[in-house]
Order: structure tokens, then sequence, then C-alpha cells
């Protein structure tokens, strides 16, 4: 997306080959990054202005000095668009504010251009209602021309009548009550060059004037005085109609260079150099240059960001945290973009992050993601969330309390109230997690509440825990058989006989296997050859096994040598197979 200078740009190259529709677009896109530049809503001003949008052009100029009321050049586009507007008297009251600002040659030239135009259509009212006599009876060498004509040079010598003529020639208002008078139809004759003699000649006559050729006695009598006093009149030059001139398009202007836009141009340009210092890990002189920035023009709050990015690069993290806080708070002042907050409160997060302090970090990080949403910052407060998590369990660890919850998790079991020993072993697993015993006793009371799928998980963890926890194994296989699941019960209790080296668990390794074992043997009796040897086959262990060259000839074997078998038992993987086919039902012992 691009910005609002370029924005801006491309709106005054549209307004100079006059494409004032585009580069309306244009600066309305930019104004809707930058809602607070008056440069902005001028230029459209002016393009709507292009298209003689008055209405349109004025409402953005009176935006323009809302804006900013101290930039003179809103009160010209005002003055414009009202002059455009016909409406002369508030268009010069506009350029008049304007010239209190700043009394520039642009507001004066607007403010005669918009007073010429009024006098020019006042002049075409009046002109148009004292009508064509008027204006030849003001014309000032009046008296001169009638001097030196012959037909009304006699008329002259009437002081009343040339008191009359020169009060019409002041007043040429006057003019429309002129025919009364009948000399004046030689005034007139004498004032548009006709000889009025045609227009008076006796009745009956047959005299024409000079240069007018006979034609047809015309069927009506001759014109009256009267009559030819208002052909004279028709006659006269009618006034042009006046069309007053619309105001000129007037060029695009940048950013008039006040001392706020010095001061801003400046700050940038600090900002650069010390972006370029940053990239060399030169951090002090960046610093420096990024809060020069920051005191020239305070209304950008990335200066503050950069400044707190040199600050952490610097191992700094106090004043990271300082500045980004500063920026965060003037930010929303500024109505900063929403971005750049998110990203003062991610850079405060890393800080706390570095510090090792993770409340704070994960804090500070939700409220990153609160304001924008990034991958980055997403994956820093997993990370925080799950080393917090780590090590508040390994502080919570301490073993002599671990002994005291298993211990009273045992009493509430014996009274038989199994969902408060399950809350016990629970608290128990908590205060030492590598402990079987606490997770062993745990799948002893789901296994009570008949929540299976729990017990067999806590059963298998007591194992992982400790491998040589026999008694997690013989749980391991009640449950299974609890769940009839007897032949991968019987193999949990097989793997627990393996590791039980000194065999002190034995016996109830045996129990439990003859359970299982009573299990299968219930589960499958009745059951024909065909049927068991169909059912085990959709094991896919127990196929792969059948499947097996080495395993079909040892089974050969054992059918005409039944004693090879134990031979073969000596196979650790050849005996797991053959115990997998007997918990199958494949072979059978006696």
């Amino acid at each position: 997306m691009s910005d609002a200078a370029s924005l801006k740009d491309a709106g005054n190259k549209a307004f100079a080959a006059k494409q004032y529709s585009e580069a309306i677009d244009h600066f309305t896109q930019a104004i809707q990054l930058d809602r607070n530049n008056h440069v902005l809503w001028s230029n459209r001003s002016a393009s709507k202005a292009g298209l003689k949008d008055w209405l349109g052009a004025l409402e953005d100029a009176d935006q323009t000095i809302k804006v900013n009321p101290k930039w003179s050049k809103g009160y010209a586009r005002r003055g414009a668009a009202l002059h455009g507007a016909h409406r002369y008297a508030e268009a010069i009251t506009a350029y008049e504010e304007g010239i209190k600002i700043e009394d520039s040659p642009a507001l004066q030239k607007g403010l005669k251009e918009v007073k010429d135009a009024q006098a020019r259509e006042e002049a075409a009212e009046e002109e148009a209602d004292m009508g064509g006599l008027g204006k030849m009876f003001s014309d000032p060498n009046l008296i001169a021309k009638l001097a030196s004509n012959p037909k009304t040079q006699p008329l002259l010598s009437d002081p009343a009548f040339v008191a009359k003529l020169q009060a019409m020639q002041t007043n040429p208002a006057l003019g429309s009550n002129a025919l009364q008078d009948p000399r004046m139809i030689q005034v007139l004759g004498a004032l548009m060059g006709i000889d009025m003699q045609g227009f008076e000649r006796p009745e009956g006559s047959t005299e024409l004037p000079p240069g007018v050729t006979p034609m047809s006695p015309p069927s009506a009598s001759s014109p009256s005085p009267a009559s030819s006093a208002k052909a004279a009149a028709s006659a006269a030059p009618q006034p042009p109609s006046t069309k007053v001139p619309e105001p000129k398009d007037e060029p695009m202007e940048e950013v008039e260079e006040t001392e706020e836009d010095k001061q801003k141009k400046e700050a940038l340009e600090l900002k650069a150099k010390g972006s370029e210092l940053y990239k060399k890990r030169d951090f002090t002189p960046a610093a420096e240059n990024f809060q020069k920035a920051w005191d020239l023009w305070p209304h950008d709050i990335t200066f503050l960001t950069n400044l707190a990015a040199v600050q952490f690069e610097a191992g700094d993290y106090d004043a990271a945290i300082s500045t980004c806080e500063k920026a965060v708070e003037h930010g929303r002042e500024l109505r900063a973009d929403f971005k750049i907050i998110a990203k003062a409160f991610g850079r405060i997060g890393t800080a706390y992050m570095r510090k090792d302090d993770m409340d704070n970090a994960i804090k500070f990080f939700s409220k990153s993601l609160s304001e924008h949403r990034t991958p980055d910052i997403l994956n820093k407060l997993r990370d925080c969330e799950k080393l917090k998590k780590e090590r508040d369990a390994t502080a919570y660890i301490n073993p002599e309390e671990a002994e005291k919850a298993r211990e009273e998790g045992n009493t509430k079991f014996k009274a038989g109230d199994f969902a408060g020993a399950v809350k016990s072993y629970t608290e128990a697993i908590k205060r030492s997690p590598n402990d079987p015993k606490g997770y062993n006793n745990r799948s002893n009371a789901y296994t009570k509440l008949m929540a299976l799928p729990e017990a067999l998980k806590d059963a298998e963890k007591a194992i992982e825990v400790d491998p040589k926890f026999i008694k997690a194994y013989i749980r391991k296989s009640v449950v299974l058989c609890s769940m009839r699941e007897y032949t991968k019960a019987m193999e949990a209790a097989q793997e627990g006989s393996e590791h039980d080296v000194d065999q002190k668990h034995a016996a109830e390794l045996e129990a439990q296997m003859q359970k299982c074992a009573a299990g299968l043997y219930s589960e499958r009796s009745g059951e024909t050859e065909e049927e068991t040897l169909a059912r085990a086959t959709r094991d896919p262990e127990v196929a792969k096994i059948m499947q097996d060259p080495i395993m079909q000839q040892i089974l050969q074997q054992a059918q005409s040598d039944p004693a090879s078998l134990q031979d073969h038992m000596k196979n650790p993987q050849v005996r797991a197979n053959i115990q997998k086919l007997v918990a199958a039902g494949i072979i059978k012992t006696r």
C-alpha cells in the first residue's frame, strides 16, 4: 500500500495534466491515511474546483481550515470555491480573513478577481435594467457629437434641453424616459449614425434618404414619430451578455515550509542517520540521533521505538522498556498506527524476556498481540509460557510434601473416596513428577472409578518414569484385563517378569498371567481351530509372525519334536514371537 506522500505526488501530477477525477481519487486515498494533513484537503478542494464541483470544493476548503486554521492557503481555497459558486460577498470575506493571517500575492490576486467579477455582474445587471438607450446617453462625447451634426446642432441652443442631456449623461438610467421628448429622435439618430429624416418625411412624400432605393409602396401608412423612436431604440446596439469569468485553476502546492515542517524534515534526516549508525552497530551516536529527532519533532513515535531498539541491542533493557512505555503513552495521544503500538509492546516483552522476567514478558507479549498479531510475537509468547510452566513445576517439586499427599491419597482410597484419592495423588505427582508410585497409585484409583483409559495412561507413565518399577507392569496388566485386552495384558505381565530380576514380584506376575490366560480361555471357549486361526490372523503382528519363514520352520519342527521348542525359546526374539502365538491361541499349552 502506498503512503500518503506518494499518493499526494500522484495526485499533483494528475492535477497538472488536468485529470481532475484521477487527482481526486489519489488525494482521497492519501486523506484516508493521513486525515490531519491540511495540504491534502486543500489539493482535493482545488481538484474539485477543476471539475466545477464548487460545493465539494467548499467542503474540502472548510476542512482544510478546520485542520489548520493558521494556514492562509485554506482561506484562498474557500474564496475560490465561493467565487465559482458566485457567492461573491462570502468569497471576499474568505480572502480578507486569509490576508489577515498572511498578506500573500495569491490572496490579493484572488480578492481582486472576485471583486472585479462582482463589479462586472452588477454592471451587467444595471445595464440590463436601463436598456440600450442608457448606454448611448452615457457616452462622454455626447454633446460634441450632437454639436458636430447639422441636424442636432440647433437643438443645443436650448439650455433646458442641454441640461436634460447632461443629466442623462450623468445618470444613464434616465434614458428610459428619453422618448417622451420628440427632439430625442434626432439625438438618437445622430448617436447611432442614422439620418432620421426618412422617419420624419411628410405624409405622402416620396423623398427617400440618401442611399435608399425605392421599393413598392407599403401597404401600411408611414410610421409615426413614436413608432420611429421605437424602431430607433430597437436598432440601438444591445449590451453584450456579460459572462463572469470563473476562478482559474491554481497549481498544486507542496507542503509550505512552515517552522513545523522544517522541524519534521530535520527530524526525519536525524532518524535516517540513526538507522545507518544502528546498522553499523554504532549504538551511542545512533541513540543520540533518535533522541534528537524525537526532541525536535515529537509527533512520530517510531523515533522512540528505534531508540528503544538501540538500547535493547546495547543491553540496557530497563532503558528500552522505559522508552517503549513512553512511545505507547504518546502513541495513544497521537493516535499512532496500532502496528507501531504493538511493536512497542513486543519490544517491552522481549526486554523482560532477556531479563528472565517471564511474568512481565507474557503480560506485554499478550498486549502486543491484542493490538496486532504477528507470528514472531506469538511464538515468543508460547516459549515464555512453556518455560514459565516448566519453572513453576520445578519450583513446586518437594518430595516430602509429595509423600504426605500420597499418604493422604492412600487414606482416602482405603475409605472408598476414590475421587478424593485421585486429587491427592495428582498433588503428589506435581510435587514429585519423577516418582512412579504417584502415577501407579492414581492408576489404581482411576481403575476403581472405571476411568480405564486414564488408568492405562498413568500405568504407562509410571513405567516410562522408572522401567524397573515392577508394580507398574502389574497395574498395566490389570487395567488391560479390565478392558478385556487379555493378550496385551499377558504381554505386559511377561514384560514385567523380564524386568523382575530379583524375582520379588514373581508370584504376583504369575498370578496375573494365569488370570489373563483364564480370560483368554473363557473368551475363546467353544472356538474351533479354524475360527481361532481366522481371529488370530486378523492381528497384524500375528500375521507377520506366521508369514516369517524362520518361524514357519520352527513351528513345523515343533510339531514332530515338541522339545525342540524349548531350545528355540532361548532366543529372546523367538521367545517373544512364540509367546505372541500362545496368547493368540495358535500354539496351545497344557
